[in-house]
């Protein structure tokens, strides 16, 4: 199970579309951009738009609360376990 955390504060589970890992269009299409991954401490991977920042993305408050606030994340982005990303 992954889950996707928009900048609405809408929490979704889902799972990758064949039931076993994401597909990069699966990923960059719940980004809505090129991504960029970000490796959380308890192992599992952060999948971030890339060009977040300089697209002006709205701030996503939960992302930014998961990487303790080292970073402010923007926009919609997937959390998962790094065997679910190819």
């Amino acid at each position: 199970m992954a889950t996707i955390y928009k900048t609405n504060g809408e929490v979704i589970e889902t799972t990758p579309k064949n039931g076993r890992d994401f597909s990069l269009e699966e990923m960059q299409e719940i980004v809505g951009g090129f991504i960029e991954i970000v490796y959380l401490d308890n192992g599992q991977l952060m999948i971030v738009n890339e060009e977040g920042k300089i697209n002006g993305l709205p701030l996503n408050e939960n992302a930014s609360m998961l990487v303790g606030y080292t970073d402010l994340i923007m926009g919609d982005v997937l959390v998962c376990d790094a065997k679910q990303v190819k």
